[in-house]
């Protein structure tokens, strides 16, 4: 194991506010909705949404169980969030489409 900074999700925190807004939550009521409301603050939630902060594993789990998206999706900045949310069964995200460089 390095000593070094380990290399965190670039889209992690936008995703996590695609599936509030596509849920139509506030931050309160997204709280609740993954049940959280006892464990974390809307000061959190923003954190994790603004990228400042990285969520725990079970804050993540949680987003993935009530959105029905598997946890890969979030933490892999090469897959997009499937556009309806939450679905009918587990997604695995979208590839996100390559951008050729010249």
């Amino acid at each position: 194991m390095g000593k070094g900074k380990r290399a965190r999700p670039a889209h992690l925190g936008k995703k996590l506010r695609a599936v509030r807004d596509r849920f139509q939550l506030s931050q309160n009521e997204m709280l609740r909705r993954l049940q959280l409301d006892d464990q974390f603050t809307r000061a959190e939630l923003s954190a994790y949404e603004r990228g400042i902060r990285e969520p725990p594993l079970g804050v993540l789990l949680k987003y993935s169980e009530v959105s029905r998206i598997w946890i890969n999706a979030f933490a892999d900045d090469g897959l997009e969030l499937p556009a309806t949310v939450p679905g009918r069964k587990m997604h695995p995200g979208v590839k996100r489409k390559q951008i050729r460089r010249r």
